[in-house]
């Protein structure tokens, strides 16, 4: 009798176990809730669902029909809460006394109900939205896990941006685009509508704006951008682009409003406005078309011109944010134009800097005066900067920070974490892009508010946005593969609290990901099977520790220390190891016996240059430090990305004199740089080595030249190699000749 107890209550035990196992499992929320308690049971969704709403939120309730196996045919108007149906979907107005957070929400998921409560619409549509994807991350979505989650944002601002200028993509992919928003509480759409690539918005007062300005004469931009840079006229036979309808771009306003999401339209000026000075060259410093990217500020035609348009574009937005881009403006022009330089005199500007300033200022008055407010990249605070305009800060976080802390209000959206247009995986073997190297890890490790802020400034971080820049994505498929799934780690660091958020929780719940995204016939960008092989020098304890990571979830990696290739029997890595002399490291991820992916090799270099004295006859950029002047003897290699704090960068000659305090053998000296032209980081012509026994005297041994092209747009590595057979001195200078005048970045000098 007892053993049959026994057996009866382990057998509870492990259905109950179970059933746990599974709620978790599917309960794998992106973002993460604030609070969330699983409970026992489930709510099977019937044939026919009931559907009660407070009056409020009876419209809204409209959009459950969008919901996976969520059958109804009408909406009942609920007239007191104090007896609440007990079956059914309720969406609830929070009543006065309710402890519920004012931009919380509370979705409870019963055996018999599912009730949603929130004070306002907003924060219902996101207890909407939390709902639809529980449904969606279930392998039968009529089956959800009776669960209490209570939970609101930490941001009000969490946008993503999508730059169709460059490349043109239907209103049906733009839906799409924002349906994938609302599912993970992304609420700010940017739509980048005009540039030099392409006018993307009917201004039915301008009507060349949409016949030839939003016409070029190739498909892809990489052709128009380096074969003359044309534009054609609607109806040729080789035009190529396209252009939103004013009643299409209000379809669309409605369609992302009803799932809360706001359009924040994005009109560029004064700068990147070729396509517009290309159609009405009038504008331009001299009238001539296609030599101009800036409107003619002292031309008082130019501010009919955009408040003109500007009046339509606010007749299509009802965004309280205008963006009209004001970056990047070559001044040339001005500095060689009457009517500018006019302005500049009548208005008391200091320069072509304060014209600028004085242009933006025109366009934030006259929003102002419409009720709505400036948005801008960063370099609208040149000059001086009306403080009713809003800084979106994407050239790194200084712009931020100086922003911030100047009272202004601002967007985070620095371009080392939050752009998209950069690689995800192993840049060196990858197709065209534009530059950078940005794994989801990297976005979800990004925190919107740095310390630098002064505290009593930190409520001016509004929130965070990534941008879509779409000069390497012809296609709609490319945008998903770019967008997803790192604006799941977006989503997450703009909406849930830094304290609640982990990398390997993270990283578990998306593995539930994938397969909604599949459900959603979403092009999104697979994990690698690549693995990366990283090396971290200890100066103090002379041991260098390797930890070896994967994208993919909890893979087996195999690796080896001699030099062989990994096979399954080799030695399984569990956890980070350590190293005390020079030795070569390959690994790779295994599956039931058979290898998937390459091989990575990685050298750890333990040389004689470690921890020794550097002297920069050349300083180091103020924008790349890197590690001072520790980062090219500390042991360390850089990454994919010039901006991981190992690549040091400089905007000269390469010139540095490593000091031994004493003569030595020297057998090998080597030092790689990086090349990526897009940014303007290129190669140095000719590197040369150079020895001395006081430091003062020098004599050159070897001089090894550069063989890879400028023209080579892809991410190269090369290392320059020095074979000095054993000749000694206390005393070597490297110098790399800065051909380019671009970047030069290096990782570490190695000394055998």
């Amino acid at each position: 009798m007892e053993k049959r107890i026994c057996f009866a209550w382990l057998l509870l035990c492990f259905c109950f176990s179970v059933q746990v196992s599974f709620a978790q499992d599917s309960v794998a929320l992106i973002p993460k809730p604030k609070l969330y308690q699983l409970q026992q049971g489930y709510f099977y969704c019937p044939a026919q669902l009931e559907v009660y709403a407070s009056e409020e939120f009876i419209q809204t309730a409209d959009l459950l029909h969008e919901y996976p196996n969520f059958h109804f045919e009408t909406v009942h108007k609920l007239k007191s809460l104090k007896k609440l149906p007990e079956k059914g979907l309720l969406l609830l107005k929070a009543e006065s006394g309710d402890r519920l957070a004012p931009h919380a929400y509370r979705l409870e998921v019963d055996s018999a109900w599912i009730r949603i409560t929130a004070h306002d619409t907003v924060a219902l549509l996101n207890g909407m939205t939390t709902l639809r994807q529980l449904a969606l991350l279930q392998d039968d979505s009529t089956i959800l896990p009776a669960l209490l989650i209570e939970d609101e944002p930490r941001f009000a601002y969490r946008g993503l941006m999508l730059d169709v200028s460059r490349h043109f993509y239907p209103i049906d992919f733009l839906k799409k685009y924002i349906d994938l928003m609302s599912i993970y509480k992304l609420n700010t759409f940017h739509w980048h509508l005009t540039d030099g690539a392409g006018w993307r918005l009917e201004i039915k007062r301008y009507p060349e704006l949409t016949q030839k300005a939003a016409w070029r004469t190739y498909t892809n931009w990489n052709d128009w951008w380096n074969k003359g840079r044309r534009y054609a006229t609607f109806g040729d036979p080789n035009a190529s682009g396209g252009y939103y309808t004013q009643e299409e771009a209000k379809e669309l306003v409605a369609y992302a409003a009803k799932r809360g999401i706001t359009i924040v339209p994005e009109i560029e000026m004064p700068g990147h406005s070729e396509e517009v000075l290309a159609v009405y060259p009038q504008l331009s410093c001299t009238g001539e078309a296609y030599k101009h990217a800036a409107f003619c500020i002292g031309n008082p035609e130019t501010f009919v011109f955009l408040k003109n348009v500007l009046d339509e574009v606010l007749n299509i937005f009802p965004s309280p944010y205008i963006h009209i881009g004001g970056d990047e403006v070559d001044k040339k022009d001005w500095k060689a134009c009457p009517k500018c330089q006019q302005l500049i005199k009548d208005q008391h500007l200091e320069n072509e800097e304060g014209l600028q300033s004085y242009a933006v200022k025109q366009i934030a008055s006259y929003l102002k005066e419409k009720g709505r407010k400036l948005i801008g990249w960063d370099e609208i605070l040149q000059g001086g900067l009306a403080p009713e305009a809003t800084v979106m800060s994407w050239r790194g976080e200084q712009g931020g920070i100086t922003a911030a802390n100047d009272g202004h209000d601002v967007i985070m959206t620095p371009g080392a974490y939050l752009y998209f247009d950069g690689y995800q995986s192993n840049p060196t073997e990858k197709s065209e892009i534009i530059g950078g190297f940005l794994p989801i890890k990297k976005v979800y490790q990004y925190e919107p508010v740095p310390t630098e802020i002064a505290a009593d400034k930190k409520g001016h971080v509004l929130g965070l946005q990534a941008n879509v820049w779409t000069e390497y994505m012809p296609t709609t498929e490319r945008v998903e593969y770019m967008a997803f799934p790192r604006a799941l780690a977006l989503s997450e660091v703009g909406w849930t609290e830094a304290e609640l958020r982990s990398w390997p929780d993270f990283k578990k719940r998306l593995q539930k990901h994938y397969a909604l995204m599949q459900k959603l016939k979403v092009n999104y960008y697979r994990p690698s099977f690549e693995v990366s092989i990283l090396g971290h020098y200890d100066l103090q304890k002379l041991v260098d520790t390797i930890s070896i990571v994967s994208e993919q979830h909890q893979p087996e990696i195999r690796y080896t220390i001699d030099g062989s290739e990994p096979n399954w029997h080799d030695t399984r890595y569990v956890e980070p190891f350590t190293l005390m002399s020079t030795t070569t490291v390959k690994a790779a991820i295994f599956e039931d016996t058979v290898r998937v992916g390459g091989v990575t090799t990685f050298t750890v270099d333990i040389h004689k240059a470690i921890g020794k004295k550097v002297i920069y006859n050349s300083p180091w950029s103020e924008k790349y430090p890197a590690k001072s002047d520790s980062t090219l003897v500390n042991g360390n290699y850089g990454g994919f990305s010039y901006g991981d704090g190992e690549w040091q960068g400089f905007e000269g000659d390469f010139d540095v004199t490593l000091d031994f305090e004493r003569r030595e053998e020297l057998h090998e000296v080597k030092l790689r740089f990086m090349q990526i032209a897009g940014p303007g980081v290129y190669m140095p012509g000719s590197v040369k080595l150079l020895a001395s026994d006081d430091g003062k005297h020098f004599r050159e041994l070897q001089q090894v030249k550069n063989d890879i092209p400028t023209s080579d747009t892809s991410l190269r590595f090369k290392t320059f190699k020095f074979d000095l057979k054993g000749r000694q001195a206390r005393y070597i200078r490297i110098i790399g000749e800065n051909n380019q005048k671009g970047f030069l970045f290096t990782d570490e000098l190695v000394v055998y």
